[in-house]
């Protein structure tokens, strides 16, 4: 099984993009030869715009995969490991947060919806994979 932490991104595009990008993140999400790993930063990142905007769709398919997802909850070492990796790389501080969980979490890969030039590739914590690519 491949540990796979998804950015919020990918979440997004699965619930709201149509055409390719959906199908791709669809495809993602329906491999069974993996295990979706996730932290309270991604959950805060998609979740609450759903409620308000009253998107209930939306709202749903996310509650679905953070019921099935592996959590990893303690905030404390994500912090930590954020604050060096966002330092060391120049990250912003959701995509630190959100690497240090995959990396704290034992994530074989993070699947990120950034391109390829943005700062988050340049992370070394764990294997970068842009969904597009």
């Amino acid at each position: 099984m491949t540990r796979t932490f998804l950015d919020a991104g990918v979440l997004i595009a699965a619930a709201r993009s149509v055409g390719p990008d959906q199908d791709r993140a669809l495809r993602l999400l329906e491999d069974p030869s993996r295990v979706f790993l996730t932290s309270p930063y991604v959950q805060l990142e998609v979740v609450p715009k759903a409620i308000y905007f009253k998107k209930h769709l939306e709202r749903s398919f996310y509650e679905k995969f953070f019921k099935n997802a592996v959590w990893y909850r303690q905030l404390e070492k994500i912090e930590a490991a954020a604050q060096i990796e966002a330092s060391r790389s120049g990250l912003a501080a959701i995509d630190a947060l959100h690497l240090a969980a995959a990396h704290l979490s034992h994530a074989d890969e993070f699947v990120t919806t950034e391109k390829p030039n943005k700062p988050v590739h340049r992370s070394s914590l764990v294997k970068v994979v842009y969904l597009f690519g």
